[in-house]
């Protein structure tokens, strides 16, 4: 039981960490209740409502960006290798552009681009 007499210390210590933070902000927190509190756009109040659904379509269009902002994720670290690994790698980096190509039209064939 010894060797776990530091474990359990620490965990004591983060518990009661935890449970100080919760009393301090049920001590000062502005308001309980948040849909009470409206929401605010550059300190002005929003028209919609805080919790308001978004239309499905911007799910697709989400995704959409997604698969082009990991596409820039993976160009940054092609750059830096690309002189050392020479032709192989340009083929591999238009293969990949291709695929996400081919992803993009899928999208929008399947709509994914249409707003109304």
């Amino acid at each position: 039981m010894q060797q776990y007499a530091g474990a359990l210390v620490l965990l004591l210590t983060v518990t009661a960490f935890v449970v100080l933070l919760y009393v301090v902000h049920l001590l000062v927190g502005v308001a309980r209740d948040p849909l009470l509190c409206p929401s605010y756009i550059a300190g002005l109040t929003a028209p919609e409502f805080a919790v308001s659904r978004f239309h499905a379509r911007w799910y697709a269009m989400t995704l959409v960006f997604l698969a082009f902002d990991v596409e820039m994720l993976f160009m940054y670290p092609w750059v830096l290798v690309v002189s050392a690994v020479g032709v192989k790698a340009v083929i591999e980096m238009f293969a990949f552009l291709g695929l996400l190509s081919l992803a993009v039209l899928y999208a929008w064939r399947e709509g994914a681009f249409r707003w109304s």
